[in-house]
């Protein structure tokens, strides 16, 4: 079988797997996020935070919650990092030094995981499961919560309440993201993934040394890292690694886990506001993007450039021969259109267009389908702007899903769109004119250029990935990437759940023979055009300095 053939069948596979768990998936977590009943262990835990899950908040109030979890989630997993070297299973790991510790504190809160570490070598099974892999889960709760918020502001009127915060974190995690998780978590111990608590232990000799590797629970926190979309490996090879993705089954699987929930929370979306077709036009935009880019990678690294290429069947440099070129392209676009991270190949060892298209994807907001509830409050807002568009073109009122769309609502969705492009363009400038940050680059020009350039757009858009030519564990780096991760997460939550409280507030507007049939293909096809215009005039002048200058070179 030729390797063009086995990536497009492994594609076609995902496809039909991702197609038959997107309705009862859909349907449960809409069922998950619409009950007025609690289970017997969520009253438990809300009897122990103190909280009234039956309590209706107004968006300030859900923000409130939001922000207080999230910064008492960075402070326990900051100090977790401070004192392992006191904490038993800490495997004779000292502690993490305070630039690192903040930087991985805000990573993994903000459900980027962005490593400047390695992990074998640096966190112990106290830290990777008590703190990492809590984080893996309550992060993701937080993305749907919020996602949840915003389509209750669609289906809500004349009422600015949201639904309770409290209430649909424990039940995204104690409902949706534990049960799926621990069957993933099960398929992937089978294939061969490692879950245990041993200690480092030697496996032998490698070119004249001791070749050491230490045991964890990986199969759990691997599973919860793809289906979260958080992305944070427990070996610094993170799924390139064998112990976290053994064959190529398992890389499939990770994938599909990566993607389910993102692409399941369009048919949620539909169910909640009374009309499927409008989670189907959504599902639409998002599959046409992310096809689209596969096929592009794909192309781009199946590209014969010369022998070598020719006898590979491929760009093989800095991918797995266990996942070839077909496996890894699917990975690099999944992972990198999502807010994952997680990574089977070496993403700077990609053709220089290869890079490009994984920059690009999460330049684009990460909406294709984007992170566990991210993508679909990320996509909504793009839905917004499309609509206002086409107001304007025809002289109308914009709405959508029977909400006027006005000033208010864009200056929203216009402040959510603009934070995370200022962040990664600014901190990138900055870095790039002082003389210290560049010399973290291990290339020179334009390859250079796009290391640093590929850490803030990762860390801005709560990706997590890394182009891997960047020595970023620096005081610098560090920081500032751990402020990018923090802002770029918590600041665009503050106008989705500003406009979910403004949307709610409103009195449904009837539908007339003038008012944009959202469901229709038109409108998929007008979003796609929105979301890459947006996108390219945003990014097209820091991208041709970088992996577009070097895809033309080469």
């Amino acid at each position: 079988m030729s390797p063009v053939l086995a990536g497009v069948l492994q594609l076609l596979a995902l496809i039909v797997a991702l197609g038959l768990a997107y309705r009862p998936l859909g349907d449960y977590m809409a069922r998950v996020y619409s009950s007025d009943k609690h289970l017997r262990v969520e009253k438990w835990i809300y009897k122990g935070i103190g909280a009234n899950p039956n309590t209706e908040m107004r968006w300030m109030a859900y923000l409130r919650g939001v922000l207080a979890f999230s910064a008492v989630s960075v402070l326990f997993l900051y100090l977790l990092q401070r004192l392992q070297g006191s904490l038993p299973g800490s495997l004779g790991f000292t502690s993490i030094d305070p630039d690192q510790a903040f930087n991985t504190a805000a990573s993994f809160v903000a459900n980027t995981n962005w490593q400047s570490y390695y992990g074998e070598q640096a966190m112990g099974h106290v830290v990777q499961t008590a703190g990492l892999a809590v984080q893996n889960f309550v992060s993701a709760a937080v993305g749907i919560a919020v996602a949840v918020a915003l389509v209750r502001g669609f289906a809500r009127s004349r009422t600015g309440e949201l639904g309770n915060f409290w209430s649909d974190l424990v039940r995204g995690t104690i409902r949706v993201l534990i049960p799926i998780s621990v069957v993933g978590a099960i398929v992937l111990v089978a294939c061969g993934a490692i879950q245990n608590f041993s200690g480092i232990h030697s496996v032998g000799q490698f070119m004249g040394g001791s070749q050491q590797w230490n045991g964890g629970a990986v199969a759990s926190q691997e599973a919860i890292k793809e289906l979260g979309t958080n992305g944070g490996g427990y070996f610094n090879a993170n799924s390139a690694h064998p112990f976290e993705n053994p064959n190529g089954f398992t890389n499939l699987f990770e994938v599909f886990l990566i993607l389910v929930i993102p692409f399941a929370l369009t048919r949620t979306f539909g169910k909640m506001v009374g009309s499927v077709k409008q989670g189907y036009a959504i599902l639409a935009t998002m599959a046409t993007i992310w096809i689209g880019f596969t096929a592009l990678m794909m192309w781009t690294e199946f590209h014969h450039g010369g022998p070598a290429f020719d006898i590979a069947g491929g760009a093989m440099e800095g991918k797995e021969n266990r996942f070839g070129v077909g496996g890894s392209s699917i990975f690099a676009v999944a992972t990198t259109l999502t807010s994952t991270g997680a990574v089977d190949s070496f993403h700077s060892s990609f053709t220089g267009f290869g890079g490009g298209i994984t920059m690009l994807g999460m330049q684009l907001g990460e909406i294709a389908p984007g992170g566990t509830g991210s993508g679909l409050y990320g996509m909504l807002i793009m839905a917004i702007i499309a609509v206002f568009i086409a107001g304007l073109m025809v002289g109308r009122t914009p709405e959508y899903l029977g909400k006027k769309i006005g000033t208010r609502e864009i200056k929203f969705a216009a402040c959510y769109i603009l934070i995370t492009p200022a962040l990664v363009l600014v901190f990138t400038a900055i870095s790039m004119a002082l003389p210290t940050p560049p010399n973290s680059m291990l290339n020179s020009g334009a390859h250079g250029f796009s290391e640093i350039l590929y850490a803030y757009t990762s860390g801005a858009n709560n990706n997590g990935s890394a182009f891997a030519g960047l020595s970023a564990d620096t005081q610098w780096f560090n920081t500032t990437i751990g402020l990018a991760m923090l802002l770029g997460r918590f600041l665009p939550m503050v106008f989705v759940l500003a406009l979910a409280g403004s949307l709610a507030e409103q009195q449904p507007i009837p539908r007339t023979a003038g008012t944009l049939r959202t469901e229709k293909p038109l409108f998929t096809g007008l979003l796609v055009g929105t979301i890459l215009i947006i996108a390219g005039l945003t990014y097209f002048p820091a991208l041709a300095l970088g992996p577009l200058a070097e895809g033309l070179a080469s």
